[in-house]
């Protein structure tokens, strides 16, 4: 540990802090527009410059290590004009009109020059060109708006590990996007969004479809159902001034109400169904290759985020067969929506919409696949994230704050705790555990040990194993099996898994999660997104499954009745028609 003082205030930090780290411990707030969590230190904004003893000149604190001794000055005069003129020359170049702006009120830059000062621009010349990319299912980029803070290469690069966005050119000239001036459509892009959860401005956002769903709810020929998926819950509330991790899911359920949907339901409810398909998938694939002696692709891989689907494709499409063929929750609700819930409810499929609330603005790229139309229609027809949802309720004249809880409609808007915790990294491979443990040893888990702890927070690949013993008769090829499991969250954290299997490490089942911390921390959720907030967003999800009677998947009465009525059993012909998919080489 080291000394520094901060504004005449000690702060001991560990030896190779930045000033930044070292500012954000003593609670003293050092503005930038550039540092990124958990990426390299870069400088690139010059914002969060500090006046330290002894220096020729200020410095960035965001990349200026901490040493033993130090004295910094983080208001002084000096630094304020500094930080003051930096701002007025990033505004002066910025291209667009705040008032129309989709991040109006929700951006970094028009706050900062608030709090600075900036009420004029002494140095007005030239702008950058608005120039549109649309190309995409889920982004819009527009080159004008861009600061060159970099933010969107770091977690491009560094954190995802893909490589779709660069900085091209020098000085006034350079751009931030794909290799040559591409398209987003034409370079290897997953979707993720999570360049636009990090954008302090509105350089690159999610392509909305607000107005679709306010069309579709306008027509009065059109039954409108919503899903929401578990990670909402827990973060909706930060579009109404509620703390990160504050459990909303009763107003949202209201909100629904009020916005006018027909029916409210739960993507829990086949994310339950989810784990009985998937989990059945991989008891078959272990039987193919210990009692069968087929080779089998093992691990096998979940399929829940389509992300991660599309940088298989990408990177790994030899690993295709690893990949669960089951369709991801959303999907699989869209699917039964348009045949099972038809026929329920009397209405033809083709006058039915679904609209999900995601986490994920990958989510609207994979409702536009051309695999997703099992049901003889498209599956989901349109996508808000959790951003869009929040701009509705306010459109829509709501007191969020106001509003009673209450329930979701039924059968489809019933869901266990298990499936709460897809939100959060290692949920779904726990939720498989709850479930599999129970159906092959016919014993019921103890309330008290249904966490895998190993398999749990924000380490980037995780382990655990189980050594099943004493199981029911038609399982007994695995008594005695150590059933080995892993998780990551974060695509350069998959890249790390996927070498390691290939390099001979066992694994039997892998979850994978495209963004850091899992759905709670995706592309379309509200921002800033830091480890902080995504601690807060992953306590509140496992608060909502603990305060269930209902805990596990298979013990969902409406899942169960879904096979007695329509599907059969776990990977029956009509499930395998409707629930599950295959992917495609991209590479």
């Amino acid at each position: 540990m080291i000394t520094v003082h901060i504004n005449t205030i000690p702060v001991q930090v560990k030896q190779g802090s930045t000033i930044l780290q070292a500012a954000q411990k003593a609670g003293i707030k050092i503005p930038t527009l550039c540092h990124v969590e958990n990426t390299l230190p870069k400088g690139a904004c010059r914002v969060c410059l500090v006046q330290v003893e002894g220096a020729r000149g200020l410095v960035a604190s965001c990349s200026a290590p901490a040493t033993d001794g130090m004295r910094i000055t983080t208001n002084s005069r000096q630094v304020r004009d500094a930080r003051k003129f930096v701002v007025e020359l990033l505004v002066s170049e910025h291209c667009g009109d705040c008032k129309t702006c989709v991040r109006n009120h929700d951006c970094e830059l028009q706050q900062m020059a608030f709090e600075m000062g900036v009420e004029s621009i002494t140095y007005a010349g030239e702008t950058l060109t608005t120039e549109k990319d649309e190309s995409t299912y889920a982004l819009v980029r527009d080159a004008g708006k861009c600061i060159k803070c970099r933010r969107c290469l770091d977690v491009c690069n560094e954190i995802q590990g893909v490589g779709s966005l660069f900085a091209q050119g020098r000085g006034f000239e350079t751009r931030i996007g794909p290799a040559f001036d591409a398209q987003l459509d034409e370079v290897v892009c997953v979707q993720c969004g999570q360049c636009s959860a990090v954008c302090p401005v509105g350089a690159i956002t999610e392509k909305e479809h607000i107005d679709y769903v306010w069309e579709a709810l306008d027509n009065p020929e059109k039954l409108v159902v919503v899903q929401t998926a578990p990670a909402i819950r827990a973060a909706l509330g930060e579009c109404f001034g509620y703390e990160p991790g504050t459990l909303v899911t009763g107003k949202m359920t209201t909100a629904l109400r009020h916005l006018g949907f027909d029916g409210v339901f739960d993507t829990n409810f086949t994310a339950d169904l989810t784990i009985m398909e998937e989990g059945t998938e991989l008891l078959l694939r272990l039987k193919k290759a210990l009692v069968d002696k087929q080779q089998v692709a093992l691990p096998q891989y979940s399929s829940c985020s389509p992300g991660w689907i599309k940088y298989v494709e990408y990177f790994y499409p030899d690993m295709l067969d690893h990949i669960s063929t089951c369709k991801s929750p959303q999907q699989m609700f869209g699917a039964l929506a348009k045949t099972y819930y038809a026929e329920k409810v009397g209405k033809d499929p083709k006058d039915i919409v679904v609209v999900s609330v995601m986490p994920c603005t990958a989510k609207k790229f994979e409702c536009a696949r051309p695999e997703m139309n099992d049901s003889g229609f498209k599956d989901v027809d349109y996508v808000l994230t959790t951003r869009e949802l929040g701009r509705m309720i306010q459109q829509a004249g709501i007191d969020f704050k106001a509003l009673p809880d209450s329930e979701m409609d039924i059968p489809m808007g019933l869901g266990s705790g298990a499936a709460d915790i897809f939100a959060n990294t290692g949920g779904v491979m726990e939720a498989a555990v709850r479930t599999a443990y129970e159906i092959v040893t016919g014993r019921e888990l103890p309330l008290e040990n249904l966490h895998v702890e190993p398999i749990m927070g924000l380490e980037g690949v995780k382990k655990a194993s189980l050594k099943i013993e004493r199981t029911l008769p038609e399982w007994s090829f695995l008594e005695g099996v150590e059933l080995k499991v892993g998780v990551a969250h974060g695509l350069s954290n998959a890249k790390k898994i996927i070498e390691a299997t290939r390099a001979g490490e066992e694994f039997h089942f892998i979850e994978v999660m495209t963004c850091p911390g899992g759905c709670i921390g995706g592309g379309g959720q509200p921002r800033f997104t830091t480890d902080a907030v995504r601690k807060k967003r992953i306590a509140a999800i496992y608060q909502e499954d603990e305060g269930k009677e209902m805990r596990k998947s298979h013990l969902n009465p409406q899942v169960m009745q879904l096979y007695q009525e329509f599907l059969g059993e776990p990977v029956s012909h009509k499930s395998h028609s409707l629930l599950h998919t295959k992917y495609v080489s991209r590479n």
